[in-house]
């Protein structure tokens, strides 16, 4: 089956003949929507993650929790492993470069006259051992954040705990940074 030629009037002598309009336009919001449905994917090209002495898979050992806040050692740990592993450089027991560490806390304090705002901080202090017998090398990240008191105790130490992990994952990727080369 053949489609017949549009009708209308022959092009004017010595111009081309017009292009189909709606095909242009189809094809050009099909090309658009492509590019935007690429774009918007989350797909994104990434490099191998390498921390100081070229080490590109790392175990992290439990750190230490020097502060009164339960479970803050195994919070930071969780989150620095959780940060290796989308990093493609978690590593188990077995793996040459260790890091280890201590974390502390701050107790919480009031910023607000009204008693509605706390703060508080974290200090991680971190070694990388890149390899047995290499020299280890160390970074402190800090970070503090406030957050709302709630209105029972329940509610605020709640939000405390949430601040705190949220702080941890913060603190982890900023550490992780610290180590690139």
């Amino acid at each position: 089956m053949r489609l017949a030629p549009p009708q209308g009037p022959p092009p004017a002598p010595g111009r081309p003949p017009p292009a189909a309009p709606a095909l242009a336009r189809c094809s050009a919001a099909a090309l658009a929507l492509a590019l935007c449905a690429l774009a918007g994917c989350g797909y994104q090209l990434s490099q191998r993650y390498v921390a100081a002495g070229g080490v590109s898979r790392i175990h992290v050992r439990p750190f230490v929790n020097g502060s009164t806040e339960p479970e803050l050692g195994a919070v930071v740990t969780s989150a620095l492993r959780a940060e290796l592993a989308r990093r493609g450089a978690d590593a188990g027991e077995g793996a040459g470069a260790v890091l280890d560490g201590e974390v502390r806390a701050t107790e919480p304090a009031l910023t607000s006259t009204t008693g509605a705002t706390w703060r508080i901080a974290i200090e991680l202090r971190a070694r990388l051992v890149p390899a047995p017998g290499a020299a280890p090398v160390d970074r402190t990240i800090r970070r503090e954040e406030d957050y709302l008191a709630g209105v029972d105790p329940l509610e605020t130490e709640a939000r405390r705990a949430v601040a705190l992990r949220r702080m941890a994952g913060d603190a982890a990727r900023d550490l992780l940074r610290a180590y690139e080369r």
